[in-house]
This record gives C-alpha cells, sequence and structure tokens, in this order.
C-alpha cells in the first residue's frame, strides 16, 4: 500500500494546470516572441483538457500558441522539463498536440524562426470586408490616440473562411460554452474590430475582437439578427471596444426595414451589462423615454417607439426604460423610492407567485393540512428574501449602467 501512495505521490508531479501551461501571444515584432510581459492565459480549456483542467505526462508543461496580430499565422509549440515515459513504464502522457488539433487549424508554425519570417507578411495583411466605423481611444501608455476600425464581412471576402478558422480558436478559451459554428450558412454575418498600428513607417493592422450574428428568419418577410459569439482579445479588454462594436452592429440592422428586432443567444452577464449601456445611450433621446415620460411607467409609446427606431423588443425595451426610471428618480425621497422599488417588484415577483400557485396545487394533495400550511409560509419568506435579494442584485446592476453613462 505504501509503495502504491509513493507512486502516486510521483505522478501527481506530472499533472500540470492547463490554463497555466497554455500561453497566448498577438505577436507585432520579433522581439515580441520572447517577451513575457504581452503574454495572457486562457480562461477555460476544458474542452480539450476535460472538466479538471489537467494535462498529465509532464512537469514544467508549456503550451506556446503564438498568433501574428493582425492575419494570425500561428505558432504552436510544446516544451516541458520532464516527461513521464522517461521515469515510468507503461504510463502514457497525454497527446497533446492530438488533443489541440481539433481547435487549431492546419498550417501552424512548429519552428520559431519561420514564425518570425512570416511577419514580415504581416504588411500585405489588410482588414476583410465592408467598413462600417472607424474610432479613436486615448492611450495613456503611448500618450496618443489610437484609431480602430469595424469591418463587415463575410465568406466570400478572399482569405476570409482561413482566418475566420484561426480567429475563431480564441473563442474555446475565453468563452466556457463555446462551438464552432457552421460557416457554410449564408445566414452568418461577421463583425471584426481592427486596431491601426505603425511599424517601420507601414500602416499595420492588429485583430481586437468580432462578433457572429445569426439572421433568422420571422413570418412572413422579417428576420431577426441573434448574436451568437462575441470577444475582445484579452490585451484590448476595459478600453471600450465591446460598446463601440455592438452598437455599430446594432446601427449597421436598424436601417434595414425587414429587421424585425435584435436579440443574443444565452447572453452572459456581462454581455447583459454591455448591450443595457448601449440600448440605453440609445434610448436616452427617444421623446417617449423623456423624463416627464418615464414617471408615468412603461408604456406602449416606448415599446413601440423603441421598435420602430432602434429595433429594441420589449422586454430589452422594460430593462432601458427600469435604468433610465432609476436615474430619473431621487432615490433619497422615500416616497420616490418606495414607488420605484414596488415598480421594479411588480414585475420580479411573477416567476415567484407562478411558484407559489404551483406549491399550492401540490400542498392540497398532502396530509395534514397543517403540514402544508406550514409549507406555504416556509416558502413565502423564502420567496420574500429572495424577491428582496433580486432587486437589489438588479438595482446595483442598474447603477453600474448610469455611471457608465454619466462617463461616456
Amino acid at each position: 500500500m505504501a509503495a502504491v501512495n509513493d507512486m502516486e505521490k510521483k505522478l501527481a508531479e506530472y499533472k500540470c494546470d492547463t490554463n497555466e501551461a497554455i500561453s497566448l501571444k498577438l505577436v507585432r515584432f520579433p522581439e515580441d516572441v520572447e517577451d513575457d510581459g504581452i503574454t495572457f492565459h486562457p480562461e477555460y480549456s476544458h474542452q480539450c483538457f476535460g472538466d479538471d483542467e489537467i494535462a498529465f505526462g509532464y512537469k514544467g508543461l508549456q503550451i506556446q500558441l503564438y498568433y501574428s496580430a493582425g492575419n494570425l499565422t500561428t505558432l504552436f509549440n510544446v516544451k516541458y522539463s520532464s516527461k513521464v515515459t522517461d521515469k515510468f513504464d507503461c504510463v502514457e502522457p497525454d497527446d497533446i498536440e492530438g488533443k489541440l488539433r481539433d481547435i487549431i487549424p492546419a498550417g501552424f508554425c512548429c519552428n520559431t524562426d519561420d514564425f518570425i519570417t512570416l511577419l514580415e507578411k504581416e504588411s500585405k495583411f489588410k482588414p476583410f470586408g465592408a467598413l462600417l466605423h472607424t474610432y479613436s481611444v486615448h492611450n495613456e501608455e503611448a500618450g496618443e490616440d489610437i484609431t480602430y476600425q469595424i469591418h463587415k464581412a463575410d465568406m466570400s471576402c478572399p482569405g476570409f473562411r482561413e482566418y475566420h478558422e484561426r480567429l475563431q480558436t480564441f473563442l474555446m478559451w475565453f468563452i466556457e460554452t463555446a462551438s464552432f459554428i457552421d460557416v457554410d450558412d449564408e445566414k452568418w454575418d461577421y463583425f471584426l474590430i481592427f486596431e491601426k498600428y505603425n511599424k517601420d513607417g507601414e500602416t499595420l493592422f492588429a485583430t481586437v475582437g468580432y462578433m457572429t450574428v445569426y439572421n433568422y428568419y420571422v413570418f412572413p418577410d422579417k428576420t431577426r439578427p441573434r448574436v451568437s459569439q462575441m470577444i475582445i482579445l484579452p490585451p484590448f479588454q476595459g478600453e471600450g471596444h465591446g460598446a463601440q462594436l455592438l452598437e455599430t452592429v446594432h446601427r449597421y440592422y436598424m436601417t434595414d426595414p425587414k429587421v424585425m428586432d435584435i436579440t443574443a443567444e444565452d447572453p452572459s452577464e456581462n454581455y447583459v451589462r454591455l448591450r443595457d449601456f448601449v440600448l440605453v445611450k440609445f434610448c436616452q433621446s427617444l421623446p417617449s423615454f423623456s423624463p416627464a415620460n418615464l414617471v408615468h411607467g412603461f408604456s406602449k409609446e416606448m415599446i413601440k417607439e423603441s421598435q420602430e427606431k432602434l429595433k429594441i423588443n420589449k422586454k430589452h425595451a422594460r430593462r432601458v426604460y427600469e435604468i433610465l426610471r432609476l436615474r430619473a428618480t431621487d432615490m433619497s425621497d422615500a416616497d420616490h423610492a418606495r414607488a420605484y422599488r414596488l415598480e421594479i417588484k411588480k414585475r420580479l415577483v411573477g416567476p415567484y407567485k407562478k411558484n407559489q400557485r404551483e406549491l399550492a396545487k401540490m400542498t392540497r394533495c398532502l396530509r395534514p393540512e397543517e403540514m402544508s400550511n406550514q409549507i406555504n409560509i416556509i416558502n413565502l419568506q423564502v420567496q420574500h428574501e429572495e424577491l428582496e435579494k433580486s432587486y437589489q442584485e438588479l438595482l446595483a446592476d442598474y447603477k453600474r449602467v448610469i455611471e457608465r453613462l454619466a462617463q461616456a
């Protein structure tokens, strides 16, 4: 038994956290290859290495996935200080390259010198598709404004299919439930952000992030664009690019008379907050959402105007109303604060009332009645607590949106 335990301890030394082992880089200059300061790591790696996100069989495992900043030409290397088969017989290490081949498209480099040589071709890389929007962000470190462009592309653009195969690999590392889309389906739209930068007097472009949108059919003659995937690469996060991208995409579809409204597929909490900010920014100038109208509650005029002018559905328009109503409410006034709280809880209580009705039906079948009554009392208390918690969480989210609007 002691020998078995010793063996288990020794083998445990050959387990590596793959989120730490995988090193990602966006390379602009040859010296970036050796610059650890620009390295970033995945948030998730379970799609390749299982729920434990562990690779077995190596000590000091390093999985290098370096991309050229623009065209995303890929350098893939696996390094380690020791391998389990060097020490133990009949124990096989994980096939790292085999696990990653399902994600990384063919054509990657394994030689650093070859990769550096290919960087010279970056000057020929140009953004795909049609230019929709240009904006700038002030870079404190560089002491200058950096220019960014948002383009709309499709699979008919020469070279875009291969580029997209490389780009979509980032989804697996940063979106927990990510999956690759069917690029042969022509209902997909692709929106991409690029940074313009200078290298030896030439203007080059670096990939910043992208979004995919699927155009669903709505009877009889409308479409409903649904945001499927969205990612801003880690080196560019926190600079406002997500808001710029989502706002540009909304503006693109707003002008299309065939679009019913714009939605999102299984949105994350971060995406919902981003959407709140963008939609409130759009709606705050609409007459139906004026402070004078907000005090009268959520109205049919708000639903109609936001849908017709901005392609916003009723559910999203309601959230916009609640945020703008909060901004227009003096929460230090007890009566005003109470009126707002009741307005929000009236909407939030719907699911709880439904659960209570279902529970009442069940308890009618139970004996004795005293027990069923006690169950009802307990559940009502729990529901009141959960309702208050939901309200406070929503209030905190809304306040963050309002603070961001004040800074915009």
